[in-house]
């Protein structure tokens, strides 16, 4: 299959590479395809006629969205409907990566595919926007929503985590946030089982599990053998520009429903994120 990747360069990115090494890759970063130039989208991907599209790439910095909401909102909404009007042409699939940030966070179970949206951010505004567009636009597509992302190319909570503790005893972290740590090269190898299907529609896919930010911090300074004391606070204690959802568990029900295996527990995922860049 020749699959285009937008966003080949970031975290998730990379094992998207490398979970579909076998594959024939077109490897895109906002250098070669800027998402947010319609015309260069749409003739960049006519002309590689690729199979199906993936795309990575999105503006992710949650604070940042608030200071830059053009650049949101250009990039995680107007890129996406580039894309996807370029995919219309093509005639050929659109996977998507989406966030939990478009629920608003309050609720008592796990969100589910079709549980009511309501974005309390700019990021998860723009993202909202970005799926909007593929709904409006597209018949064959894949919506992927997930929570929480570490892996070894990026910047992440684990990643900084490890970092202060080098130099802190005691950290600060936030208890009344509730979520599933997912770990990329996982989500990278739930998307390739799914372009193999045309199984087209919304999913949420995430590690199984979930847990508090502050939780997840004693379990990493656990695993990792640091002796380091978690100081729980509140979202409100812990001052950021954007709000944050309080309760962001994605329920994997279409996943699981279209009979793929759940990934595994985000406590033994993180386990080999840590042995790798120990």
């Amino acid at each position: 299959m020749k699959i285009l990747i937008t966003g080949s360069n970031g975290m998730l990115g990379h094992d998207l590479i490398n979970a579909l090494k076998n594959h024939d890759l077109i490897l895109t970063n906002s250098k070669t395809l800027d998402i947010t130039d319609k015309n260069h989208t749409i003739d960049f991907i006519c002309e590689a006629k690729p199979d199906i599209v993936i795309n990575s790439a999105a503006y992710t910095d949650v604070d940042g969205c608030e200071e830059n909401q053009d650049l949101a909102y250009a990039v995680n909404g107007e890129g996406v409907r580039n894309l996807a009007l370029a995919c219309r042409e093509a005639d050929c699939p659109l996977v998507h990566i989406s966030t939990d940030y478009i629920f608003n966070g309050k609720n008592d179970r796990p969100w589910v595919e079709d549980d009511e949206i309501g974005p309390i951010s700019i990021y998860g505004k723009s993202k909202l926007k970005g799926e909007e567009a593929i709904l409006e636009i597209l018949d064959k597509y894949f919506i992927v929503r997930t929570a929480w992302l570490y892996g070894v190319n990026g910047k992440n909570f684990p990643r900084t985590m490890l970092e202060l503790a080098e130099s802190h005893s005691e950290i600060t972290v936030v208890y009344d946030e509730v979520g599933t740590p997912t770990y990329t090269p996982d989500l990278a190898g739930g998307i390739s089982q799914l372009i193999e299907t045309d199984y087209y529609g919304i999913y949420h896919l995430t590690n199984s599990g979930s847990c508090s930010w502050c939780e997840f911090a004693k379990y990493i300074f656990d695993v990792a053998g640091k002796d380091i004391n978690v100081v729980p606070v509140t979202a409100s204690e812990f001052a950021r520009p954007a709000p944050r959802p309080s309760y962001s568990v994605l329920e994997n029900k279409n996943w699981i429903e279209k009979g793929f295996k759940p990934l595994r527990s985000y406590k033994e995922a993180i386990k080999e994120y840590i042995e790798l860049i120990k």
